[in-house]
């Protein structure tokens, strides 16, 4: 049992990481990566949403009929959705401002609805939180590398939080000039374009 909650849990950092490898979630990866703490916000209320998701549908996947299981696993998400944007508001209010419509889209959000019903509906409580966990961290990752790479890129810096900047290439060299358009919705497709190759070249290595 210990390696089976290893294995579910180290899946969803690299070999079904959801981007890159299952190519799902491409909606908030392209549309809030304009900065590294966006990723890293969009992530993380989707590690809960999707953690606490699945302990509930493996908690109910006995109970629940299967012919109105994905009603009762949208409403199950929809909830947990909810709770994250009152807490967003309450405690991330400029990050829930930034983050806009992509919040309630999590409801939507084919990774969230996707290991409800074909992992955590068929498995018990444990690996089902290994499992969320797994794939919310790696979905995080890869929304903070790839926000990392368009804000280096187009606008010079990477910012890890509000307040809290990790680099600034304009004033290490002043005479850099940023590549706007990788901070717009042509250099979302290229970024990500970029870290799909990176990421073949090393697994295929």
């Amino acid at each position: 049992m210990a390696k089976s909650i290893t294995h579910e849990f180290m899946k969803g950092l690299w070999e079904e990481v959801p981007p890159f490898r299952l190519v799902l979630g491409l909606c908030p990866t392209l549309g809030v990566t304009t900065k590294m703490q966006f990723g890293i916000g969009m992530g993380l209320a989707t590690t809960f949403v999707l953690v606490c998701a699945n302990i509930l549908v493996s908690m109910l996947r006995k109970v629940v009929p299967a012919k109105v299981r994905i009603a009762c696993f949208i409403i199950i998400i929809a909830t947990f959705v909810t709770l994250v944007e009152l807490l967003m508001q309450a405690f991330a209010y400029p990050l829930f401002l930034q983050l806009g419509i992509f919040i309630p889209l999590i409801v939507v959000n084919c990774i969230v609805l996707g290991r409800a019903e074909a992992f955590a509906s068929k498995n018990g409580l444990m690996l089902s939180i290994a499992d969320g966990l797994g794939i919310g961290i790696g979905f995080t990752m890869s929304l903070a590398a790839l926000g990392a790479l368009r804000e280096i890129l187009g606008a010079g810096t990477i910012t890890l939080w509000e307040g809290i900047e990790l680099v600034n290439l304009v004033n290490l060299f002043p005479g850099f000039q940023p590549f706007q358009f990788m901070v717009q919705a042509p250099g979302a497709f290229i970024c990500l374009g970029i870290m799909l190759c990176f990421m073949n070249m090393v697994g295929n290595r």
